[in-house]
């Protein structure tokens, strides 16, 4: 099983880690910082021994990973058991921590405005984070509210902890005060990281509601 250094350290953009497996351009490693798509947050990007990774995958279901693996850009020339060094795009890294502690946030106010919601679908990507959701009327009013009630949460400055889920080993709960959520993606330390956001309602059918969140810097 990788062992996951994002999760220790998600400010973490440089590591070495031992290569343990490689099929062609597919590698192995048995640790890693480099995040690969899950949980709708985007994958990172960077290099492995100077070497471009083109693609990160996820190899197990949905809530046990057994390993991670990626693809390169050309057939390295380093071996199994060599140690590689990895980097990743640090803004990149920092846009999506960002964006994905926003997005559970603007989850739990959108209750306190609207009531309770289903979740339908999520995306985690540099530019925007969107949560999409179950609600009969357009949210074009609301969008004021909940915005200016996000900003000064953020502003507040509100710890955020992420703790292991003994029952699932690819997922953690995310908490901040009485908000608990889990995830397996990557987020900041505190609220106030993540900087002045604004919010846009999108129309995504009948009876489907989208939020999207930009983050100014």
């Amino acid at each position: 099983m990788t062992i996951k250094l994002f999760w220790q350290d998600p400010y973490l953009t440089e590591c070495t880690a031992t290569v343990t497996e490689i099929n062609g351009n597919k590698i192995n490693l048995d640790q890693t910082i480099f995040f690969a798509f899950s949980g709708g947050q985007a994958s990172d990007e960077g290099t492995i021994s100077g070497i471009t990774v083109s693609e990160a995958v996820k190899q197990g279901d949905k809530e046990n990973i057994i390993d991670i693996e990626y693809t390169l850009g050309k057939e390295p020339s380093f071996k199994v058991g060599d140690t590689v060094t990895i980097k990743i795009n640090p803004e990149r890294r920092r846009k999506l921590r960002n964006l994905h502690s926003a997005a559970h946030i603007l989850y739990y106010l959108t209750e306190d405005v609207i009531g309770k919601v289903k979740i339908i679908g999520s995306n985690i990507a540099p530019e925007k984070a969107r949560m999409d959701f179950l609600y009969e009327k357009p949210l074009n009013e609301v969008i004021p509210q909940l915005e200016s009630k996000m900003n000064l949460f953020i502003q507040e400055d509100h710890h955020i902890i992420m703790k292991n889920n003994e029952e699932k080993q690819d997922l953690r709960w995310w908490t901040c005060g009485e908000w608990k959520m889990p995830c397996g993606g990557t987020h900041v330390r505190s609220s106030g990281e993540i900087g002045s956001i604004t919010l846009k309602r999108v129309n995504v059918g009948k009876g489907k509601e989208r939020i999207e969140i930009y983050i100014e810097k």
